[in-house]
């Protein structure tokens, strides 16, 4: 069992469109992640500033 599981070297040629495809792949999936936190700080600092920028305009009349 130890044996089947055990790492052979593979005949295989990967070519360089399987690393750029890698690459691709982890840069989207970053700038994905990286997006979805911006956008859930982003909603609540919007309506932080528009309650204050509402705020300082009732001031204003």
């Amino acid at each position: 069992m130890l044996l089947a599981t055990a790492p052979s070297a593979a005949s295989a040629y990967t070519g360089p469109g399987l690393g750029f495809g890698a690459i691709g792949v982890a840069f989207g999936l970053i700038g994905s992640l990286l997006l979805a936190i911006a956008s859930l700080v982003w909603y609540p600092v919007k309506r932080v500033l528009r309650r204050v920028r509402g705020a300082a305009k009732r001031r204003e009349r």
